[in-house]
């Protein structure tokens, strides 16, 4: 599966493939169990968030893996939004806005 993300303006493309996605699918579901707990996006909590929340979520943790040199998390992290968007577009995160404006075109 193919995975688009722009940051602040730089793209990046990633194939994660179909077996990553099997053996990741544990981690989603432990990540959906966390995200079911809710979560705080922004300045705002959410009992209930969506799946486009959960994977604005999981995009801000891309940026944070992208500067840390972290591979293994920009997988994960790109899996789980593909497992809930397989015909994901592409997502676009704007580094001045906040975490709850980032987009997610699928």
């Amino acid at each position: 599966m193919n995975f688009n993300i722009t940051i602040d303006q730089q793209p990046y493309a990633l194939e994660v493939s179909d077996q990553m996605m099997q053996e990741l699918q544990g981690l989603i579901k432990d990540m959906d169990a966390d995200f079911d707990k809710g979560i705080q996006l922004g300045r705002h909590w959410l009992d209930e968030p969506s799946d486009i929340e959960r994977c604005q979520i999981a995009a801000n943790k891309i940026v944070n893996a992208l500067y840390q040199e972290d591979v293994r998390q920009f997988y994960i992290m790109a899996a789980y939004i593909l497992s809930k968007f397989p015909a994901l577009k592409m997502v676009t995160v704007n580094l001045d806005y906040e975490i709850d404006e980032i987009d997610i075109q699928a």
